[in-house]
């Protein structure tokens, strides 16, 4: 069990290395742009981008948290933070199974069985993509006339896609993709109240990301009272392409066409793909600094919760493997 635990920190190690190289690729191959780019924004502007998109990663990695939490295995937030944080440089390795192996990785550190890691996981992005896309049908077509004609389908699929979020729905999901992977269902449902907090620190998440985006739009030309409700839900509607784009690391390339896409009507020309590479930027130095700090905690100490939860962790490990 210790080689395996060596041979797994080893394995975490190379794939972070891994990770910081693409994040440097990517950073390198868009250099120029990137300097014409904040070159027409000031500081200011530049930090409160910087700012609003750390503060959205926080608040996402809340809601992360809060379904941990509710499936049986609560941790605390500087556990949260370091493991969140560090896996997340993984989504910068193409394919996006990466973050995901190292998330579920490292919650083993606390007792935190795979598959509930893994189910905390799945849930925390399917409500990051129905918010998301809930987000865009609310702004887009309300604020901008281009947006409804193009996007008017959002209308019809958010109520869907948050409606498949109630936690009976999202239960039998999870309890069936167990059975045919031939493992036990889960012995924590995901109750009403964690899905309404997950899902509250969710859209907190959009709101900073949209005041992201908006930003920067703002800083390129684009004005009227619409433009934050437009900022938020064109990033919203990208976030989401990009991640169902398996192979694009980050969502990178796809991301970017979206955002360009839905921007162009409001914003004058050539500023869209000038708020698209910021913004990439940006949030990747978010990513960058969160890991950074993650590193410097250190592991640190996380003792399990008291109770008869504390044992749970470890009867789902045996019946599961």
């Amino acid at each position: 069990m210790k080689s395996k635990a060596v041979l797994m920190r080893v394995l975490r190690i190379l794939l972070v290395l891994l990770a910081l190289g693409f994040c440097a690729y990517s950073l390198v191959s868009q250099w120029d742009d990137t300097v014409r780019a904040f070159g027409q924004m000031s500081w200011i502007t530049l930090v409160g981008a910087f700012v609003t998109g750390l503060a959205g990663l926080f608040v996402w990695m809340l809601g992360w948290r809060t379904y941990l939490a509710g499936l049986g295995s609560p941790l605390p937030v500087r556990a949260t933070f370091r493991i969140s944080n560090i896996s997340q440089l993984g989504k910068y390795v193409p394919g996006k199974v990466w973050a995901l192996v190292t998330q579920i990785e490292m919650t083993r550190e606390h007792q935190v069985p795979r598959l509930r890691s893994f189910s905390s996981t799945m849930l925390a992005v399917a409500t990051s993509c129905a918010c998301g896309l809930a987000m865009a049908a609310v702004t887009l077509p309300l604020t901008s006339e281009a947006a409804r004609d193009r996007y008017w389908w959002l209308f019809l699929l958010a109520p869907v896609v948050l409606a498949a979020l109630h936690p009976r729905i999202v239960t039998w999901c999870l309890d069936t993709a167990l059975k045919l992977a031939r493992r036990p269902p889960l012995e924590h449902p995901v109750g009403l109240g964690t899905t309404l907090v997950a899902v509250a620190w969710t859209i907190l998440g959009w709101a900073l990301f949209g005041a992201h985006t908006w930003l920067l739009c703002a800083a390129v030309g684009g004005e009227g009272a619409g433009l934050p409700f437009q900022a938020a839900g064109a990033y919203a509607l990208a976030f989401v392409f990009g991640l169902l784009v398996f192979i694009a690391p980050g969502g990178i390339g796809a991301r970017e066409a979206a955002l360009v896409m839905v921007l162009g009507p409001v914003l004058p020309a050539g500023a869209p793909i000038v708020v698209a590479i910021a913004s990439r930027v940006i949030l990747t130095l978010a990513d960058l600094a969160g890991a950074g700090v993650a590193f410097l905690m250190g592991r640190g100490k996380a003792p399990l919760p008291d109770g008869p939860a504390q044992d749970e962790p470890e009867k789902f490990t045996k019946t599961s493997t």
